[in-house]
């Protein structure tokens, strides 16, 4: 849902290696390898990810990776935290709606939204089935 389609070119003047997402047109990293480049293409994925927030717009969901491209999995508290956003979005809950149902002050369903603060997973998956959303664990072989 939120691991997100990247793809990696070369500068041919400054050799540094690009990288961007056609779903999260914010997101750009760099790096002088093309594996340094794809590890901080994790954190400009986040970063756009908060951008998205921020200027309250839905957060895209992914969709899939074309032949010239390559998938970056975001940490699961990002995209849990990106899920209840969007499902605030859909089902037009308010933060102090959603401070309400599970019984905290609005502070705290700030920090749930802030890709940057360590929720407890509970939390976040408390604050998703509040909203009628489960979560869904799959683990592949690497």
């Amino acid at each position: 849902m939120f691991n997100y389609a990247v793809k990696l070119t070369q500068d041919a003047e400054t050799r540094v290696y690009e990288v961007s997402c056609r779903d999260l047109p914010l997101m750009h990293s760099v790096g002088d390898t093309p594996e340094e480049a794809l590890l901080e293409a994790e954190d400009g994925i986040v970063t756009a990810i908060s951008l998205e927030m921020d200027m309250r717009r839905p957060i895209p969901v992914a969709t899939p990776a074309r032949e010239d491209e390559r998938v970056v999995i975001i940490p699961v508290l990002v995209a849990m935290k990106a899920a209840l956003y969007n499902a605030m979005i859909e089902t037009g809950t308010r933060k102090a709606d959603l401070a309400r149902r599970l019984g905290v002050n609005a502070p705290q369903v700030d920090r749930l939204l802030d890709v940057e603060h360590s929720s407890k997973v509970e939390k976040v998956e408390f604050a998703l089935a509040q909203l009628g959303r489960k979560i869904q664990v799959e683990i592949q072989i690497a």
